[in-house]
């Protein structure tokens, strides 16, 4: 898809700056809930917490960290469900407890050396708007809150927890022509 862009990728129709913004990714930064999961957090009596992740999700962050892009999540929660979560799909940057986001991924972009437009963020909520705002690639999921879709350059076709993730590192990889040869697992 690098050298001609078609606006048919795998999941639809998607705007040539957009493909054009895909191609320049070098880091994939996610919110966790309502990204990674459907938002909901399951409580045990014992103060258990469970969360569900989809393990197309995970075959597709396994698959873009094989081709080159960097990874990171910045949640507000802390939560070790999602460490060994992150820590299983190989993410190397995992920042938890953060509620005002754009420190720690201005912190980031910096640690990792890149501008602006080689970052793509992926949220849910207004928590994430400063961020979606910040870099080149603004993706908010299907269902995410109406301000945070207002604001996105990208909105995924899938709601978040069901594949959003997936469909968003099928994306750059369609357009940096490397999602033939993707390699991951399912986990």
């Amino acid at each position: 898809m690098n050298s001609a862009l078609d606006e048919n990728t795998l999941y639809g129709k998607v705007e040539q700056s957009t493909l054009k913004q895909a191609q320049r990714i070098k880091l994939l930064v996610c919110d966790v809930d309502g990204v990674f999961s459907d938002g909901r957090i399951y409580l045990g009596n014992d103060g258990e917490e469970l969360k569900a992740f989809h393990t197309k999700d995970g075959f597709g962050i396994k698959a873009l960290g094989s081709s080159g892009v960097d990874i990171a999540i910045i949640t507000g929660r802390r939560s070790t469900i999602v460490a060994k979560r992150m820590s299983a799909l190989n993410v190397k940057h995992i920042v938890q407890g953060q509620e005002d986001k754009l420190p720690a991924l201005l912190d980031l972009v910096n640690q990792l050396e890149l501008s602006w437009d080689e970052v793509a963020y992926i949220g849910d909520d207004l928590p994430d708007l400063a961020c979606i705002k910040q870099v080149g690639l603004g993706i908010a999921v299907q269902d995410a809150h109406p301000t945070v879709l207002a604001h996105a350059n990208y909105t995924t076709f899938i709601r978040g927890g069901f594949g959003a993730v997936r469909e968003v590192c099928d994306l750059i990889m369609q357009c940096q022509d490397t999602l033939d040869s993707a390699t991951g697992a399912s986990i």
